[in-house]
């Protein structure tokens, strides 16, 4: 599947993907930031942004996504970023492709099973009244009896799409997300150790990385440092020049 992506900078390349329910859009802020000694390449994942719809939507399926967009463009030791449901796909593609990066960064998620908490969000979602919808402003009232916090809100309704015709859709495939959305939650599906860098950056105020996931962190990426920043589960969103200021220490300190 080709993917969409935005692309900024120049030098050694450096791929980000989001979470679910994200976007490239997402991290704009941060890859300008990083563009000033990196090519920045920021993906739309299947199913979300800009790249095409798929009825499959499973970490295996991301993973070769992600491996044809670096064959595809030619990237040589990429480092490869992904923050929740987009370091699960980094760290599957890690320990299938080991050859295929230089570095790895996981941002809040953990190398293990969740029980999501995404489905209040989907709910809220498809509560939206998509097909009859006339401003944001009613789809904001619509999720709000989903989503109490405004800014969880204004993050998810950025996949509002006003068509040209009128009236508005989704760029999401909520159908194909609704559907796979319990794969999301899985454990790792390729097994083995990841020898090279690995950086993970957790959230203090965020449950996705516990204290107790440390040891099975390291066991999976030996060659691990776990940084915390005062966060929730959005770091990069929350503390942005925190974020990249960590991310630039840890790169140039070989």
């Amino acid at each position: 599947m080709k993917l969409f992506y935005r692309e900024f900078g120049s030098g050694e390349p450096f791929v980000i993907m989001h979470g679910i329910f994200g976007s490239s859009d997402n991290w704009l802020t941060q890859s300008k930031m990083l563009s000033q000694k990196y090519r920045m390449l920021c993906l739309d994942l299947r199913n979300h942004g800009q790249s095409p719809h798929d009825d499959q939507f499973d970490y295996p399926s991301m993973v070769e996504d992600l491996r044809e967009f670096i064959d595809e463009h030619q990237l040589k030791d990429p480092i490869v970023l992904g923050h929740s449901m987009g370091g699960k796909v980094a760290m599957n593609f890690a320990l299938t492709y080991p050859e295929k990066l230089k570095r790895l960064i996981v941002v809040d998620i953990a190398p293990r099973a969740y029980n999501l908490e995404h489905y209040t969000i989907l709910d809220g979602l498809k509560a939206v009244p998509i097909k009859t919808l006339s401003s944001r402003q009613e789809a904001d009232e619509a999720l709000a009896k989903y989503v109490p916090e405004p800014e969880v809100r204004q993050f998810l309704l950025k996949n509002l799409n006003r068509k040209p015709t009128g009236g508005f859709g989704w760029k999401l495939n909520l159908d194909a997300i609704d559907r796979n959305l319990p794969k999301i939650g899985h454990d790792l599906h390729k097994q083995g150790s990841f020898e090279k860098p690995v950086l993970f950056v957790r959230g203090s105020r965020s449950p996705y990385i516990k204290d107790s996931d440390a040891e099975r962190i390291k066991a999976v990426f030996p060659n691990t440092i776990i940084e915390t920043l005062d966060t929730g589960h959005w770091v990069q969103a929350e503390k942005p020049n925190e974020f990249v200021a960590l991310v630039e220490k840890w790169l140039e300190s070989d």
